[in-house]
């Protein structure tokens, strides 16, 4: 199963690769304040959203029944936070001051925080999104409904 997700998320991966680099780029190159562009490039925003339409169109393409949708979309949204994780751990680790070490980023902390503290607030989101994405692709799931069915 997870090898027929991954390879139905190709698309989104390559729209996760784009906004992660975007971030990257904004908060280190252009110097972007977190607060003007973080919401022009969200990966949470953008993993709620390829949940939801990912979903729909996954019930009328390949059939998913409502749990493998909102499996699908849980992926996804694990891969994105694993994504958000790994860009924190090298924030830190390479003393990048980037978007992923934002304090506001981190559970809206107001100062910077230490690194197994940064790491609390990004375990506690890759369990919490993960969960709000399954909820999201069963949502899309049934949004799907309203497609037209498919022709054989």
């Amino acid at each position: 199963m997870i090898q027929e997700y991954t390879r139905l998320a190709r698309p989104y991966f390559v729209l996760l690769l784009i906004v992660t680099v975007g971030r990257w780029l904004m908060g280190t190159a252009f110097h972007v304040p977190y607060e003007k562009g973080t919401n022009v490039l969200s990966i949470v925003t953008l993993t709620i959203f390829a949940s939801i339409f990912s979903a729909a169109f996954t019930r009328r393409w390949p059939g998913y029944r409502l749990m493998r949708a909102a499996g699908f979309a849980m992926f996804m949204a694990f891969v994105s936070q694993l994504v958000i994780l790994l860009s924190t751990v090298i924030s830190y680790g390479l003393d990048i001051p980037s978007y992923f070490r934002e304090p506001m980023a981190l559970n809206r902390q107001t100062e910077s925080i230490g690194f197994l503290a940064a790491m609390g607030f990004r375990v506690g989101g890759l369990v919490v999104n993960t969960i709000l994405n399954g909820i999201m692709g069963a949502l899309g799931w049934a949004l799907g409904g309203l497609l037209p069915a498919r022709e054989h």
